[in-house]
């Protein structure tokens, strides 16, 4: 059972798909940074606010002596609606990525027959019929 598993985790593409993932992982890292400090400001000179801290009050909270606000529930909008962009951008990136890699993959040639073709054998059973 373990060399089977080795075989499985050694194969090409599960290596591929690993190293895609941490490349992943880091590209959303950097286009959550992109949004944060480019996209989302700009977007909030719109709304005249910080996007990300855009949000629907449901119920007003209380200010405790520290000034924190508590029990305040609100749908925060502007955090989702950044992360939606965020996502998009890898999506549409990784589209990309994908659509080049193929493009640049060389279509698989068909495996030459083995033997004579069919043509050849009709030829040789017409020849054989002259006879």
């Amino acid at each position: 059972m373990l060399k089977e598993f080795k075989d499985f985790a050694m194969k090409g593409n599960l290596v591929d798909i690993a190293v895609g993932f941490v490349m992943g992982a880091a590209f959303n890292k950097v286009v959550a940074s992109f949004t944060g400090g480019i996209v989302s400001p700009l977007i909030g000179l719109i709304f005249n606010a910080d996007f990300k801290s855009l949000k629907y009050v449901l119920k007003e909270g209380v200010a405790n002596a520290e000034g924190v606000i508590e029990g305040e529930v609100a749908l925060h909008w502007g955090a989702f609606l950044t992360n939606v962009i965020d996502f998009i951008i890898v999506a549409f990136v990784m589209f990309m990525v994908v659509k080049a890699v193929n493009k640049m993959k060389k279509p698989e040639e068909p495996a030459p027959p083995s033997g004579p073709s069919e043509i050849d054998l009709l030829t040789e059973i017409r020849d054989s019929l002259k006879k």
